[in-house]
């Protein structure tokens, strides 16, 4: 499969201290470290309601965003941005937190539904469903009723170093769709540690 011509990497995550460090935010962790290893700074695009970070990877120019909307808003900023670059659809990668995934556990996939996740539902009702995600588990609280503290909550320790050490996983794999295309990162994303267990 030839490189993937991604120009929009979208985290999801709600604005603001309170939430920064919070299980939901894994989206806005993600653009983050990609902003700080491809020498991006983010800046406030009011009339988008997003902050973007221009960064080149693989030799490829790609905008960060962070929508400020709040999460059950987020599609409104991301179709202001890809409308506003004349950016394709097919070519923006969401990146979200997924409680139905291990913690540490990280998935690629083209289009599809929202599973449920209400800032995905938002960018599929603005967007359509063909753009890609890359999922980064949460795990769950075992509840259903749980669930919305649960996201809301910044995670333990040793849960905060799994996860962070998975957006650092997530983060290696960005170049690895520019250059080589998402077979290879789906391959290299999904195998299988020795054991069995995911990687």
């Amino acid at each position: 499969m030839p490189a993937l011509p991604l120009r929009l990497v979208v985290g999801l995550g709600n604005p603001g201290e309170r939430y920064a460090r919070t299980r939901h935010n894994a989206g806005f962790w993600l653009v983050d470290e990609l902003a700080r290893r491809h020498g991006g700074t983010f800046r406030l695009e009011a009339r988008h309601q997003a902050e973007l970070a221009r960064v080149s990877i693989e030799g490829h120019e790609v905008w960060l965003v962070k929508p400020q909307s709040f999460m059950n808003r987020s599609g409104a900023p991301v179709q202001a941005v890809a409308g506003f670059y004349r950016v394709p659809v097919s070519e923006i990668l969401v990146a979200h937190d997924d409680l139905d995934l291990a913690t540490g556990t990280l998935r690629l996939k083209e289009a599809g539904g929202h599973g449920g996740h209400n800032g995905l539902r938002d960018c599929i009702a603005t967007l359509g469903e063909a753009f890609w995600r890359l999922r980064i588990g949460i795990g769950h609280p075992g509840e259903k009723s749980e669930v919305l503290d649960f996201v809301l909550m910044k995670p333990a320790l040793d849960e905060e170093r799994e996860l962070r050490d998975s957006i650092g996983k997530a983060a290696d794999i960005v170049p690895v769709l520019l250059a080589d295309g998402a077979q290879k990162a789906m391959n290299r994303l999904h195998q299988k540690a020795p054991d069995g267990a995911d990687k």
